[in-house]
């Protein structure tokens, strides 16, 4: 301990930089900045949602009288929890399912040498370019057909599979050691074994960064299931919030406090895995 207290007294006093200093204040106060450009959003919808009828267009950052109003209303008029549950159901399927897929053609394309596997590899990214509008209506009439109307399957099964998946673990997957694998191939694996014993698990981030991604776009997903529920304890929560929206004026109040319900499950789940989430998306070199 007299040796350390003695070294650092006798190291030299580190100059005082005020260049560097105020780059790291910039640096700081620009990420405050659009920290409160981010949250504000959110604070006000919060806020709104607890505003009564009278008060709604105040500019207030509180409101004066909170007031559960807008919240019971929300409960009243709508399944809203039944419609939570429903949204749940499809994004968790929808991204695991995406994630399998994903998988399974990734690991297709890159180990096994095929004619045209080039080809393959290029209409499946032109795939991703192409709208959902185009493919709206074979898919309609193709649900029509299987009976999936007003289905959490009918939701599900035309998303079971997505280009972006497919792209973004083929490149993790063309990163991966060719020497492993053709060690486990001489050790007598096959290529199930290989792909789940041995490449699934290094592939963590990017499968875990895919997830996160796949579930937040299910679960912001409104144009298909607008096409395809019928009642609206069937449907999501996406469609709820349109309730309360009509020509004759929005039910701001209501509005606001259905979408705090329809963004608290993400927000919870984000607060629950902020440090893999944040390390997924690093170790994958997402943005």
């Amino acid at each position: 301990m007299t040796i350390d207290i003695e070294a650092a007294a006798a190291a030299p006093a580190r100059p005082f930089d005020a260049r560097r200093l105020s780059r790291k204040a910039a640096l700081h106060g620009t990420m405050i900045l659009l920290s409160l450009v981010a949250i504000l959003p959110i604070y006000w919808m919060v806020a709104t949602s607890f505003r009564p009828a009278n008060d709604i267009f105040s500019s207030s950052l509180w409101p004066s009288a909170p007031s559960l109003e807008n919240y019971r209303l929300v409960l009243e008029s709508l399944p809203m929890f039944r419609m939570l549950a429903n949204t749940l159901v499809m994004a968790a399927a929808t991204a695991a399912l995406q994630v399998l897929t994903g998988l399974l053609a990734a690991y297709a394309l890159t180990r096994w040498r095929f004619r045209f596997s080039g080809a393959v590899h290029g209409l499946i990214a032109l795939s991703w370019l192409v709208p959902f509008q185009v493919t709206m209506i074979p898919n309609y009439v193709l649900a029509t057909r299987l009976g999936l109307l007003d289905t959490l399957t009918g939701l599900v099964v035309p998303n079971a599979a997505a280009a972006f998946a497919v792209l973004i673990l083929y490149n993790a997957m063309k990163s991966f050691p060719r020497e492993v694998i053709e060690a486990a191939r001489m050790d007598g694996a096959k290529h199930w074994r290989i792909l789940w014993e041995i490449v699934t698990p290094n592939l963590r981030a990017a499968i875990a960064s895919l997830a996160v991604l796949a579930f937040i776009s299910a679960w912001n997903e409104y144009f298909w299931p607008l096409l395809l529920s019928r009642k609206i304890e069937n449907s999501v929560v996406q469609i709820g919030l349109q309730m309360f929206m009509a020509q004759e004026g929005n039910l701001w109040g209501a509005l606001m406090a259905a979408a705090t319900l329809a963004s608290l499950p993400i927000l919870v789940i984000y607060l629950i895995l902020q440090r893999q989430v944040i390390e997924s998306f690093m170790k994958s070199g997402l943005k």
